[in-house]
């Protein structure tokens, strides 16, 4: 998830077609001062008592925003300013533009079936969508797809069938393309207020034409600009790259009217009868988004293998994280607590369940505890059957038609311990020639166990356990665990107490001391084969696009001039990238063709070209590392997958 600077909360958080209204206003003088002005209004917010913020700029300049009962400036008339040039003012827009961007779920009236928050139920640590596929959008009206430059449409013949979009949609569409092309040629450091507003305004542009997925790309980009611009250690280039990525792509296949169903989303999640359902728990998660909400995710597996999951996400943070682990379970006036599912089970009557598996908890649903069902019995035993290359595999060939917000699929293995390195835990799953899996903590806040369990675990190698997690799919074979337990059978492995039904929650339980076993294994070799992802030469067209994402396209265009396409991606070709090095040599020269008239007047300033080899370039190069991250679980040591 995006990462606001962290002076932002002491603002209320702004509906994004308010705080373009207001940078609309603004003559062309008060623009160019807007982002100095912006700077440290945060800092100088000062709370009241009736709920209003105030930002005092001098003697006659008092900014006032009032929230609606939602806690958002969701209209103009709430922000208000006392100097004389009010509402066309700096003062007012520099407030609004230092507050934090509203979740367009903040804005929906609430629904009896609704999100209990933006970011329940969605990948807590999930950045910007990479949006990586076979097939990047051309840009509107060019009627082709850049997929790796093969010029095929995007989805080929098996994928969703197109939807017919609106005349509406496709201009709302389009001028989101063109907003998007204006911020990827300003690039991080030209990309202030002023840039973000006119992303904001064709943001709401593409809500109000019915493309909630559209206007989500969009802000994610104004977020990690944002976020940059501010130097938060919370959103690194490689995300926002992915954020560019996916909004370039999305709005690029609408503009055309290439767009399947999983393009358009939907602004609610829609619930459907489930009738009654048998569901079983497998591990608890918790969830910290950067937007201030805190809370817990329950995973669960109904008799026939279908994933679901309940979700307690509410305003809190970190703190409420980690109590909501032990909360109770608002689902049909179930006795239990998120601990007690995890390890339980509910028979639900009158169930309704969302697209990706969430359980609503709507008037007419009734649940009764249930036995729960350790990881050696069906379901959850199927979930550990399966080679982990495979797994990722199968997850790697959805992620491009998968719903937006979908969650990974969790998989299971059973691993050996290697060791540590550094904050990560080396393992290496049991079975032949398998490869060396790296354990990430799937949520390295301080606040919660999950780092410290994995530093535990990593002090005993050779060590036998089962892990439960969700591929990291943007680096080689890595894992996110959730859980981990005692491997059937194995003598050096986990010694859980019997009540917790064989498996520790990463996020909420603490090893200790004696749920390791006494005495030592052998350790397991550490022997690795390469690093496909980390030592393939693609890091040239990579840090290519990033440099473009931070410097925009005048960065790219002095990359160009300053280094021999033929030395800096001649290690592509050797190695057999060849496309990759076409695509990186013609976003180099398009970045640099700045045609002029005799007057030195440019005679071609749309950005829209270079965006369009920008995005052919970044579309092949998710599709070439994608390919490599498949390889990197299925490589053993025998050097060959």
């Amino acid at each position: 998830m995006s990462s606001e600077p962290s002076t932002e909360p002491n603002l209320p958080p702004v509906a994004p077609e308010v705080l373009a209204e207001a940078v609309e206003q603004l003559t062309a003088r008060l623009r160019k001062k807007l982002d100095a002005a912006t700077r440290d209004c945060a800092a100088g917010a000062h709370p009241g008592e009736d709920g209003a913020v105030t930002v005092r700029f001098s003697e006659d300049a008092l900014v006032t925003l009032r929230p609606g009962p939602g806690g958002a400036v969701t209209a103009a008339e709430q922000a208000t300013c006392t100097c004389l040039l009010a509402p066309r003012c700096l003062h007012r827009a520099a407030v609004l533009g230092a507050a934090p961007l509203a979740d367009p779920a903040d804005l929906v009236a609430p629904h009896p079936e609704a999100d209990p928050a933006p970011d329940a139920g969605q990948r807590p640590d999930a950045g910007a969508g990479s949006g990586a596929g076979a097939g990047a959008g051309a840009g509107p009206g060019d009627g082709a797809e850049a997929g790796g430059g093969a010029g095929e449409p995007s989805g080929g013949a098996d994928g969703p069938a197109p939807e017919v979009l609106t005349a509406a949609q496709r201009r709302a569409a389009a001028a989101l393309w063109r907003a998007a092309a204006e911020a990827l040629a300003a690039g991080v450091t030209a990309g202030g207020a002023v840039v973000q507003a006119e992303l904001l305004r064709a943001a709401h542009s593409a809500r109000l034409a019915g493309l909630p997925r559209a206007e989500a790309a969009a802000l994610r980009v104004v977020r990690g600009l944002r976020a940059a611009r501010e130097r938060s250690g919370g959103q690194g280039l490689t995300d926002l790259t992915g954020a560019f990525r996916e909004l370039l792509r999305t709005a690029a296949l609408l503009a055309s009217g290439a767009a399947g169903p999983e393009l358009t989303g939907t602004g609610r999640r829609a619930y459907r009868p489930g009738g009654s359902l048998r569901v079983y728990g497998l591990c608890r998660e918790p969830v910290i988004s950067a937007t201030g909400y805190g809370g817990v995710v329950t995973h669960l597996l109904s008799a026939d293998g279908a994933r679901h999951s309940v979700c307690d996400v509410r305003p809190g943070g970190p703190a409420r994280a980690r109590g909501a682990g032990s909360a109770s379970v608002a689902l049909g006036g179930a006795a239990l607590d998120h601990a007690g599912l995890a390890r339980g089970g509910l028979r639900i009557f009158g169930a309704t369940v969302s697209p990706d598996g969430r359980l609503g908890s709507g008037r007419g649903v009734r649940a009764t505890p249930l036995r729960g069902v350790p990881w050696t019995e069906e379901p959850a035993a199927a979930l550990f059957a399966r080679p982990a290359a495979e797994a990722v595999a199968a997850r790697l060939a959805e992620r491009d038609t998968e719903p937006e917000g979908a969650e990974p699929a969790l998989l299971g293995c059973e691993v050996v311990v290697v060791g540590a390195a550094g904050e990560d835990l080396l393992v290496r799953e049991v079975r032949p020639q398998a490869p060396l899996l790296r354990l990430r903590a799937a949520h390295p806040h301080p606040e919660l166990p999950h780092t410290a369990n994995l530093r535990r675990i990593a002090a005993h190698p050779g060590l036998l356990l089962r892990v439960l997690g969700r591929p990291d799919l943007d680096r080689a074979a890595t894992l996110r665990p959730l859980a981990v337990g005692p491997v059937p059978g194995a003598e050096y492995t986990l010694r859980l107490p019997e009540e917790w039904l064989g498996r520790a929650d990463l996020g909420y339980d603490v090893l200790q001391g004696g749920h390791f076993p006494p005495g030592t294994a052998a350790a397991p070799s550490a022997a690795a084969g390469p690093d496909l992802l980390a030592d393939s030469p693609l890091w040239r067209v990579r840090r290519l696009l990033e440099s473009g994402v931070a410097g925009g396209r005048r960065a790219v265009a002095e990359a160009a001039r300053t280094a021999d396409p033929r030395t800096v991606y001649g290690p592509l070709r050797r190695a057999g990238f060849t496309m990759a090095a076409e695509l990186a040599t013609a976003l180099a020269a398009e970045a640099d063709r700045r045609p002029r008239d005799v007057f030195g007047r440019l005679t071609d300033p749309s950005p829209e070209a270079y965006a369009r080899s920008w995005l052919a370039a970044s579309m092949h190069l998710a599709a070439a590392e994608r390919s490599l991250v498949a390889a990197s679980w299925a490589w053993g040591e025998g050097g060959t997958p």
